[in-house]
């Protein structure tokens, strides 16, 4: 653990500069919550006049201070900040928690303040939390510079992007009554220090048991990424990221490009690294908890205990859109089942029990026994009444749902597979409700909120097992002669992209199955073409610079046959493309075999400016955009990383034969994928490669267009 960061999160002492006797002000509520909570260190209030503030002598500056300081507390203007870092360099200060706006979220004015206070901060080796930031709490040290109020200690770290967000958590932790809280950051512009120290620091903090993070945006996304790779290997790590309407970069010049830089690219990559992202800000602190109390489940296949027809269905439903699998039951299973249960009971998988517990709820702990004595089944989510069957039928069952409450809890520990339960009185707490959730077994009243709460479980189990056996490339891989010339050449003649015949020839270098092609410059070149080719169908296409898209400049012809055919073709293209990018600069045409139909693919792959080079597969063809059907990973990948990628694009079935067609072959997708992997790496110059379409078939792929664009 950084020793900056424990000093900062856990001080011996601590100034409050810009203190104050004024109740309104930041620096009177610091000291004033500081001494309620029974902070066990050094208060030093620094105020220029003042000779006593809340019963503690005030210092005119902080060099005043007799005793050692760890922590600054400044909550004077922003163009006070770079003179207060000088005295608190002077006296050797670890931290400085910056509270002022008026920085680099203010334009350019504030940017220069913001780098002088960073450039006097780094001269003296002091870290800064912020500036722009609403403060810092680390309940298990009683240190609050927030000034947040009856926060309950807990397992719960969060680092914001917004105070307001963390309040929120806060106060929805204090409403429910279940959730504590260890620490929280509040980030501000991350002059200094970053997300990635955070969650450092959180990943190593013993009460931490889950960082909850809201993030707006990294300044360094890649070391993010590393970080949360090993702490989600002894931790959860929580994450809702903003922005999921943001458009992304509209001025890239590919497909890949226009897709990059997207929300789901975020979300992509995050959750490669093991984390798990919630898309709704109602999920976060219920994610969070149930995260911090259960199990793992060993493995992904889950079983609904239901006391009604219709929460089951909405219970399936939404693990089904979960991703979560609810998997077939053994015949001993349904046999133990239908001894507990009456003969209307559904004894497949969601299991309704058909009224077999309005008598005794404590049936409900012996079919979940038995399901959960399943080998296919890792999980459990029980709907409905439970907890309510006091209210709902007699009050002598109040009694027996509390003691089922504890075998429910007791069957977690044993068996060590999650349980969650939502229950339509959820929101009365009655006893056996809060009993259940008081021995670790969460409970909540909205079904979709509890199949989000199993789903995370269980895909962070997932996650974990795959990055715990991913074996990336340790070294960059090296380049291919024959690829490194094609670039220079590029280079030299003052190029930004390959012209398609370069980028097949690089990718040729690299083992990857592209078609025979000719570049014919002149239509008296395409004698014989058709020929070389044999009798297959061929098609035609502009080769410029200028032209991107080919498509958008009636600049692809196909079925070609025969040369006649191939030079009206000629002509027309490259009249077609003078007509509509006039000044642009044509080298000629490309020739190569008609392919034969199969599934359409995209692969790219593109630099983003936060977590580097990453790769986007999805379904390919001229709308690839506007379906979005794409996921993303960084790269190096692993192989799990690919497989995942397959079986994340929504239309999946696609590629397993939808409709009686034949599926595409998997492994050389995968290998495919593999290897534009490592052409990226290997060429870090190439910024964009953009494979669209590339047409999978039953035992190959077939990379039918190839643009690559150099930085």
């Amino acid at each position: 653990m950084s020793t900056t960061l424990q000093r900062l999160l856990s001080p011996r002492s601590v100034a409050v500069i810009g203190a104050s006797n004024d109740p309104t002000k930041r620096g009177y509520q610091a000291i004033r919550t500081l001494l309620a909570d029974g902070f066990p260190g050094a208060i030093y209030p620094i105020h220029p006049r003042a000779t006593e503030i809340l019963g503690l002598q005030a210092h005119r500056t902080v060099l005043d201070v007799e005793g050692d300081v760890d922590l600054a507390l400044v909550c004077t203007p922003a163009g006070t900040v770079p003179d207060v870092l000088r005295q608190c360099g002077t006296k050797q200060v670890s931290g400085a928690v910056i509270l002022a706006g008026g920085f680099s979220e203010s334009g350019d004015a504030g940017r220069r303040l913001e780098q002088e206070a960073l450039e006097v901060a780094r001269a003296h080796g002091i870290r800064l939390v912020g500036p722009n930031t609403s403060g810092i709490f680390n309940l298990h040290a009683r240190l609050n510079l927030v000034g947040f109020s009856n926060v309950e200690p807990g397992g719960l770290g969060i680092v914001s992007q917004s105070g307001n967000v963390a309040l929120a958590l806060v106060t929805e932790g204090q409403v429910n009554g279940h959730v504590g809280f260890s620490a929280y950051i509040g980030v501000g512009n991350q002059a200094d220090l970053e997300f990635s120290d955070y969650l450092e620091y959180l990943g190593e903090d013993e009460p931490t048991k889950v960082p909850v993070l809201y993030v707006e945006g990294f300044k360094d996304g890649r070391r993010f990424l590393d970080v949360a790779r090993r702490v989600t290997q002894r931790k959860p790590v929580v994450v809702y990221k903003s922005g999921r309407s943001a458009a992304g970069r509209r001025a890239a010049r590919s497909h890949t490009g226009a897709l990059a830089g997207s929300y789901e690219m975020t979300v992509g990559v995050l959750e490669q690294a093991g984390v798990t992202v919630v898309r709704q800000s109602d999920d976060i602190l219920p994610v969070a908890e149930a995260m911090s109390l259960l199990p793992l489940p060993p493995f992904s296949g889950v079983a609904v205990l239901a006391d009604g027809g219709g929460h089951a269905t909405i219970a399936t439903d939404a693990l089904i859109e979960a991703g979560l699998a609810l998997v077939p039951l053994r015949g001993e299973t349904r046999r133990a089942l239908s001894t507990l249960l009456p003969p209307a009971a559904s004894l497949d998988n969601p299991v309704d029990v058909a009224g077999g517990t309005d008598a005794n709820p404590g049936v409900f702990a012996d079919c979940a026994r038995v399901l959960l004595a399943d080998p296919a089944v890792g999980a459990l989510l029980i709907v409905g009444l439970f907890g309510g069957y006091g209210l709902r039928f007699a009050e002598s069952l109040a009694p027996v749902e509390e003691e089922t409450a504890d075998r429910l809890a007791a069957l977690v520990q044993q068996v060590g597979k999650p349980i969650v339960l939502q229950s339509l009185y959820a929101p009365l707490k009655t006893a056996a409700l809060a009993r259940l959730r008081s021995r670790g077994v969460p409970t909540y009243g909205s079904i979709e909120t509890a199949v989000s709460c199993l789903a995370a479980v269980v895909h962070y189990a997932r996650a974990t097992r795959r990055n715990a056996m991913r074996a990336d490339a340790g070294a960059t891989p090296g380049a291919q002669p024959a690829a490194r010339a094609i670039l220079d050449r590029s280079r030299t003649a003052g190029r930004h992209s390959l012209l398609e015949h370069e980028a097949r020839a690089l990718l040729r270098a690299y083992g990857i199955d592209v078609p025979p092609d000719a570049l014919v410059r002149t239509s008296d070149e395409l004698q014989g073409v058709a020929v070389d080719f044999g009798d297959r169908p061929l098609v035609m296409k502009i080769v410029s610079k200028d032209i991107l898209h080919k498509s958008d400049v009636c600049g692809v012809r196909l079925d070609l046959v025969g040369e006649p055919a191939l030079r009206a073709a000629f002509d027309d293209i490259v009249r077609s493309a003078r007509a509509c990018v006039p000044d642009a600069e044509i080298e000629g045409v490309l020739v190569c075999p008609e392919a034969r139909k199969g599934v359409e693919v995209i692969i790219g792959v593109s630099r983003d400016p936060a977590f580097g080079p990453v790769m986007m597969f999805g379904l390919g063809g001229t709308f690839v955009e506007v379906l979005g059907d794409v996921v993303f990973r960084t790269l190096p990948l692993s192989e799990a990383d690919v497989e995942d990628m397959l079986d994340e694009l929504k239309a999946k079935d696609v590629l397993a034969g939808a409709r009686g067609a034949k599926p595409v072959g998997r492994r050389a997708l995968v290998d495919l994928m593999l290897k534009i992997s490592t052409v990226a790496l290997a060429h870090p110059e190439i910024v964009e490669i953009d494979l669209n379409p590339v047409i999978a078939y039953g035992d190959e792929c077939v990379v039918v267009d190839a643009r690559m664009i150099t930085a």
